[in-house]
């Protein structure tokens, strides 16, 4: 059985998101392995061939399945692929976690992989970023517009829904990938970002998915406190015995002293809702509340 037909829009989308990046002369997408940066990445070699490239970062916030997921991706798209090191975790102003840490953390993405511009003979950074995310905080879009950053999924007007859609025709593996943020986006914002929390809720999540959850969660809170967001449907398993003095178990073993289940479920980004809205208004979009909102 083949990949399923497009509608004749999500068909017109494809194509003005193959002419958008057909007219750069060349481009390093911003390559995370999600799924809305693999279908830039893979239109991009489709338009572009050898004058595109996928560009990974690597540091102490990127999950190792994550990185190898996205050397897997690039080597099924058939693009050139550079896995780079990003030096975020040198930045104090990152490492506060104040709110703004998406930014700084961009900030080092898109300076780096613009240094590297020359050398991979590309004059064109691009992200994942669709419409989506203009409704939501994104701090990460405001570093992107600083550097000239395109993102030509909005470009050719795709939502998250449209980029499944076409990523699913293709035949992309990482078509129904949940979202993966990076493990800093973990830990609740003030506090401190550090080598050891991202790598206690990296092994915490990895242990969730030994228990067959695809999506989860485990915010870092001060004090040490691990509150794990599971889909509603799992939360009454993962509250019954065995399993849950087994996830206790774990958790404190990998460094948590109060390990808490969100009885509201996983959603995504809930951790934002404790950003200061002064920041959010000074590095959100459409989607954060002005004055007349409250």
């Amino acid at each position: 059985m083949g990949p399923p037909d497009l509608t004749p829009e999500l068909a017109a989308q494809r194509d003005r998101l193959l002419a958008v990046l057909g007219a750069m002369p060349g481009v390093a997408v911003a390559f995370s392995g999600g799924v809305d940066s693999t279908v830039v990445a893979r239109a991009a070699f489709q338009a572009l061939g050898g004058r595109a490239v996928a560009v990974t970062a690597d540091s102490p916030s990127v999950p190792r399945a994550e990185l190898a997921d996205a050397r897997r991706l690039a080597g099924h798209i058939g693009i050139r692929h550079l896995v780079v090191p990003t030096a975020e975790f040198d930045n104090p102003d990152y490492l506060r976690n104040d709110g703004t840490r998406c930014y700084h953390c961009k900030t080092e993405l898109y300076a780096v992989v613009g240094r590297l511009l020359p050398e991979l003979g590309v004059p064109v950074v691009a992200s994942g970023a669709n419409l989506d995310d203009l409704g939501d905080y994104r701090p990460g879009l405001t570093a992107a517009a600083e550097h000239g950053v395109r993102h030509p999924l909005q470009e050719a007007g795709f939502t998250k829904a449209d980029v499944r859609g076409l990523a699913r025709h293709w035949g992309l593996p990482a078509w129904d990938k949940p979202a993966a943020p990076c493990l800093s986006s973990r830990l609740a914002p003030g506090l401190a970002v550090t080598p050891e929390r991202t790598a206690r809720v990296e092994a915490a999540e990895a242990y969730l998915r030994t228990l067959g959850l695809r999506e989860c969660r485990v915010r870092h809170h001060e004090g040490d406190l691990a509150r794990v967001e599971v889909p509603a449907a799992e939360v009454a398993r993962l509250a019954a015995d065995p399993v849950r003095s087994d996830l206790a178990r774990e958790f404190r073993r990998l460094g948590f002293r109060f390990v808490t289940l969100d009885l509201d479920g996983f959603r995504s980004g809930s951790l934002n809702d404790l950003v200061p809205l002064n920041v959010r208004r000074a590095y959100g979009g459409p989607g954060v509340p002005t004055t007349s909102d409250q």
